[in-house]
C-alpha cells in the first residue's frame, strides 16, 4: 500500500495466484528502474536542429566537378 492508503496495484478481472502477481510486480519494477537507470546516464547528445554546425557551409566544389588540372574541359561534359 501506499502512504495514501490507496492500493498502488489493483487486480480489476481474473484470479491470479501470489506467484502471478509477484511476477507481475517483478517485471514492473525491473522496468521503472531501466527507465530510471537510462535518464540519468548523463546528458542526452544534442539534436541536429540544435546543432549549430549545420548552418556553416561546406566547401564550394563539394560533391561537384574535380579540381585540378583539365577540370575546365570536364565541367561541360555532362554527368
Amino acid at each position: 500500500m501506499s502512504t495514501t492508503g490507496k492500493p498502488f496495484l489493483q487486480i480489476v478481472r481474473g484470479d491470479p495466484t501470489p506467484e502471478e502477481i509477484a511476477a507481475l510486480v517483478a517485471v514492473l519494477t525491473a522496468r521503472a528502474q531501466a527507465h530510471a537507470a537510462a535518464s540519468t546516464d548523463g546528458p542526452a547528445a544534442p539534436s541536429r536542429w540544435a546543432d549549430r554546425s549545420r548552418l556553416m557551409r561546406g566547401p564550394v566544389s563539394e560533391g561537384l566537378r574535380p579540381r585540378g588540372p583539365g577540370a575546365w574541359r570536364a565541367s561541360a561534359y555532362p554527368r
